[in-house]
């Protein structure tokens, strides 16, 4: 008999080729939204770049830039302390392709409006390719609002931070055509209790400040500049501490270990210690969380944007299984309980997205000077940092769930997103630190509550079940007793109303009525894929990404 070649026993089908060769700007949701907040002008850019995620060489890059983690090396051959950390060159391409498309500084340096709701597209997309390069760049972003409360420092830094170039390695930062930035705030023994911080720091005669200590979580630590906290004689302050000095020589920046982390493996976070420390006082000596939350809001809003994207991301993934794979002789994307579990999916994202984009847009007005929109942003931040952060790692186990076994592959793409799921809930502040701050702003910002009514109520009388979930949303934020115990549900229902609000304004019928059903009048189960018999199942799952 002929002999079997090798591997011959069966032929391979009913399996969903990879996901490359598209486009993920093409996106109705994504376009929408950077339409209605502003930055038309941007979609072909937007549309250019989304060409370059989509592509079979973002996911190499991406692939080969978690295969090969960064590594320390804390001295040279001859025992000099360097304190470096190698990348795969992987790495550095998507940190020249995301910089270079926009999603760092450079929207502080274009006078357009709509210019952070471009670059929050941008953003977007980026994360869509690979999460772990995106946290010098969101840093990068947050630093500058912060920087310019040292008008002679921002003079210096800030057009170096804004530029399109990515210019790796340490060097002299006005030697370099584009500066990347980090923070370092918390400390072992406080953690979010920044004021429990140890790191101190003396003035010089020369008008610099000398830092001693330590800190627990530094990300990106081969950033050029770091905004760190440290207690000055006033109290606890804001620095800048550059890696490399104006003279060309190192400054003291000790890495003692980088962190073994769940996920975001491709980008280093590290443990430094200061010991005569370099660095200058930015803003106030005392008020140093009061500078520095300039940079946090920026972030947590990076924080809502990059996990609607990777939602969204996600869901493209299942989207795309569904449709190629068959079972019981329909395609899976056509049998009746994948079409629920679908389109609640989608609902769910289109909701991540547009609230996202919302932000942006009043970020963007808000830095032109917007005092509405500055007021909206203090307490809908917190709002939307708890509750997009917080779907995310269930949104992304369910869509993992919808490729079944194929989903638990590394090869299918799946399991990357889902070690990084829950980063962004624990970064700038947990679920109960953003909680917290939703009743701070109630209480000291009573304004922010009035820009939140009046954003909610845009949509007033357009669904009854919006309108009754927003009068008990008043009644619950108008009590006092127990505050703290009950501010995670307050949070979400915060959340809940403002999305609802957004849809019924802006997503097709289908959308808003699903919305307004499931989330806010409670006719569906705690599991996605529970929506009522009498949803608009097809309209729902038009919105699906390509």
């Amino acid at each position: 008999m002929p002999s079997t070649p090798a591997g011959a026993t069966h032929e391979v089908t009913n399996q969903a080729p990879p996901l490359t060769g598209h486009n993920p700007a093409e996106d109705a949701v994504l376009l929408e939204g950077i339409r209605r907040e502003g930055a038309d002008w941007h979609i072909e850019e937007l549309r250019r770049f989304g060409r370059l995620v989509g592509s079979e060489q973002a996911r190499t890059w991406a692939d080969q830039a978690n295969r090969h983690e960064p590594e320390l090396r804390t001295h040279d051959r001859y025992g000099h302390r360097v304190d470096e950390v190698d990348f795969h060159p992987a790495y550095h391409s998507l940190l020249t392709a995301t910089v270079g498309a926009g999603a760092a500084g450079s929207a502080w340096a274009d006078e357009r409006p709509g210019a952070h709701v471009a670059r929050a597209g941008t953003f977007m997309l980026a994360t869509m390719m690979e999460q772990g390069h995106m946290c010098p760049v969101s840093m990068t972003y947050a630093v500058i609002p912060a920087l310019r409360r040292a008008p002679e420092l921002a003079k210096i830094y800030e057009p170096l931070l804004t530029s399109r170039t990515y210019d790796p390695g340490l060097r002299t930062p006005a030697a370099k055509r584009g500066l990347l930035a980090g923070m370092g705030m918390t400390e072992k023994q406080g953690g979010t209790d920044v004021r429990a911080n140890t790191t101190t720091a003396t003035e010089q005669a020369d008008g610099t400040w000398r830092l001693r200590g330590h800190k627990w979580f530094t990300s990106a630590p081969m950033n050029d500049l770091f905004l760190v906290l440290a207690q000055a004689p006033g109290g606890l302050s804001c620095f800048l501490v550059p890696r490399v000095l104006p003279d060309g020589t190192r400054n003291t920046f000790r890495i003692q270990r980088l962190k073994d982390k769940l996920g975001n493996r491709s980008n280093a976070s590290s443990e430094p210690e200061f010991d005569d420390t370099v660095a200058w006082l930015v803003g106030d000596e005392g008020r140093g969380v009061r500078t520095i939350i300039d940079m946090v809001t920026m972030t947590r809003l990076d924080c809502v944007l990059g996990s609607a994207a990777h939602i969204r991301e996600s869901l493209a993934q299942a989207a795309h299984h569904t449709r190629h794979r068959s079972v019981f002789g329909a395609k899976l994307i056509d049998q009746p309980l994948m079409r629920n579990v679908l389109a609640d999916l989608s609902l769910e994202s289109e909701a991540a997205t547009t609230l996202g984009l919302r932000l942006a847009g009043a970020a963007d007005r808000a830095q032109r000077g917007d005092a509405s929109e500055r007021a909206f942003l203090r307490l809908a931040t917190a709002v939307g940092k708890y509750w997009v952060c917080k779907r995310q790692p269930a949104f992304v186990a369910e869509a993992l769930e919808c490729l079944g076994g194929n989903g638990y592959h590394e090869a299918s793409g799946m399991p990357p997103l889902y070690r990084e799921a829950p980063l962004n809930g624990l970064w700038e502040g947990s679920g109960n630190v953003n909680a917290l701050d939703l009743l701070r702003a109630l209480t000291r910002e009573p304004e922010s509550l009035d820009a939140f009514r009046t954003e909610v109520e845009a949509a007033s009388g357009a669904d009854s079940r919006l309108d009754s979930a927003w009068r008990e949303l008043q009644g619950r934020l108008a009590l006092t007793e127990d505050a703290q115990l009950r501010a995670r549900h307050l949070v979400e229902r915060a959340a809940l109303v403002l999305q609802g609000s957004l849809l019924v304004r802006h997503a097709p019928p289908a959308v808003a009525d699903a919305f307004c059903a499931s989330r806010l009048a409670g006719d569906s189960g705690f599991a996605f894929g529970t929506l009522a018999a009498g949803s608009d199942f097809a309209g729902l799952l038009d919105r699906l990404p390509a």
